[in-house]
């Protein structure tokens, strides 16, 4: 931890100075990130942060941030010429859950790393084989299940498949994510062998447009 900055002026720093045009330099960005996580004042600094938020900036932040099934995904920082944007989910008590994308097998369109700030959640990791389009989920099998608790630090890849099936209440969690990578993600049901492909709302226009 570098004398005189603050925990979010310092990531944002830090992972300025790595090259994060491609996935083999992520690795990079995940050192970095576990060493600025051990900050002993990460949520003190954030709850700081976000108290001292101007109008303007509190509304923009709003307006960025988004309802999932199981959280709630506060986008904290995104500038244009980032190359990532950092993120606090807010997951929701266990009996609000819905069935959705964070219990689900699933893989993302971005790069991230995270750290849990406060509750636990069970991490499972999945190798999964896909079709021949590499649009759909066939099969999916668990190959290492863990349980974080508050303090742990990981990092997944756009093409790697987890699922978190239980979240304790209250859990909290930050997260730096790379920008896209892929215009779509997967996610799988292993009981019902549902594979679904999902496409961001704002790269549909294009479809939208050729319907209408």
């Amino acid at each position: 931890m570098l004398a005189g900055l603050s925990a979010l002026p310092e990531l944002t720093r830090g992972i300025r100075e790595i090259d994060v045009s491609d996935s083999s330099t992520w690795t990079d960005v995940d050192r970095w990130f576990r060493r600025w996580a051990q900050h002993p004042a990460l949520r003190a600094e954030l709850r700081s942060y976000l108290r001292k938020l101007p109008a303007d900036r509190a509304a923009a932040m709003i307006a960025r941030s988004r309802e999932t099934t199981t959280h709630f995904a506060w986008c904290l920082q995104d500038e244009p010429g980032d190359p990532f944007s950092l993120w606090l989910h807010e997951y929701k008590p266990w009996h609000d859950w819905r069935p959705g994308y964070a219990d689900s097998v699933h893989n993302h369109r971005y790069h991230f790393c995270t750290t849990i700030l406060y509750g636990s959640y069970v991490h499972e990791r999945f190798a999964v084989e896909l079709d021949a389009g590499g649009q759909r989920v066939n099969s999916a099998t668990r190959t290492h299940s863990s349980t974080w608790h508050a303090g742990a630090t990981g990092s997944l890849l756009s093409h790697e498949f987890h699922r978190i099936p239980v979240v304790s209440n209250g859990t909290m969690t930050f997260l730096v994510k790379s920008r896209p990578v892929t215009s779509w993600s997967l996610s799988f049901d292993p009981e019902t062998r549902t594979s679904r492909r999902h496409v961001p709302v704002e790269a549909r226009l294009g479809e939208l447009i050729d319907r209408l």
